[in-house]
């Protein structure tokens, strides 16, 4: 990365990677929503520049029942949602960022049940002007290369191998999606790692990264932070930015190229 040119942290870059982020989970959400039927159960809904998640019949993706982008002042927009969600028999959650924050958000949240649970890091950086092309990785450009990334994309999240076909289905229109690029990590020729970059609005994020436990601790996960932050930059991105549980080994790989904290996300969830 380029220290010189390091981005002051601001209100409005924290905006601009939860917004990145968002939009990133409502294009899978409106793929998912695509299948007919919607068998999943989409639904999308956005009341005053915050966005509503929810895929009920999915209870294992918690992320894609959430609600994203409270901001101070919008307290009274909490129980509208919570509403919401209870009407569909989902315990929707909320992620409120750093900066967004404020006691009269926290008192609506504690009033109807709800605790703060989850602390998640949001890591931000600039696109790197080294060439980070590694041997390892490649462009996922093929209906071929594509069903190696989803074998590896699938051994990576340890989805049970009996959803492995079904989730591969709904999955596989992810090639060729505006604003994606996929990749794909090899170990002597065999596809051990898969991972997504999603640019939006001149924000390139690191959307998803699952390695095969077989080939973890192979340094898998570090080359495809650094091949997304070089393609970031060609693909017209003025920052880069990702997620990772607080100081976890991927915040650590996250830090090695050059990102940082910009702020930590806490997520709210019903109590039980």
């Amino acid at each position: 990365m380029n220290a010189t040119t390091r981005r002051l942290s601001s209100i409005d870059l924290v905006r601009r990677v939860t917004q990145a982020a968002c939009a990133y989970t409502v294009a899978r959400l409106r793929i998912l929503e695509s299948i007919p039927g919607n068998p999943m159960g989409v639904a999308i809904t956005s009341i005053e520049g915050v966005t509503a998640l929810m895929a009920r019949h999915l209870p294992s993706a918690p992320s894609f029942n959430s609600v994203v982008g409270l901001r101070p002042g919008q307290a009274h927009l909490i129980a509208p949602l919570v509403d919401w969600y209870q009407d569909h028999g989902v315990a929707g959650r909320f992620e409120i960022a750093a900066g967004d924050d404020d006691p009269v958000l926290a008192r609506a949240l504690s009033r109807l049940g709800f605790v703060p649970e989850i602390c998640h890091a949001a890591m931000v950086g600039e696109p790197t002007i080294e060439d980070a092309e590694a041997a390892c990785v490649e462009r996922v450009t093929s209906p071929e290369q594509m069903e190696e990334f989803l074998t590896a994309y699938v051994l990576g999240w340890g989805v049970p191998p009996a959803r492995h076909e079904p989730f591969k289905q709904n999955v596989r229109p992810w090639l060729g999606q505006p604003g994606w690029t996929l990749y794909l990590a090899r170990v002597e020729g065999r596809a051990s790692a898969a991972a997504i970059l999603f640019v939006r609005a001149g924000v390139g994020y690191f959307a998803d990264v699952a390695t095969d436990p077989a080939y973890r601790k192979r340094g898998l996960h570090a080359a495809l932070l650094a091949r997304r932050a070089w393609d970031a930059r060609a693909a017209g991105a003025d920052i880069i930015c990702g997620g990772a549980d607080f100081l976890s080994g991927s915040q650590r790989n996250m830090e090695r190229i050059g990102m940082r904290l910009l702020f930590l996300r806490s997520i709210w969830i019903a109590g039980r």
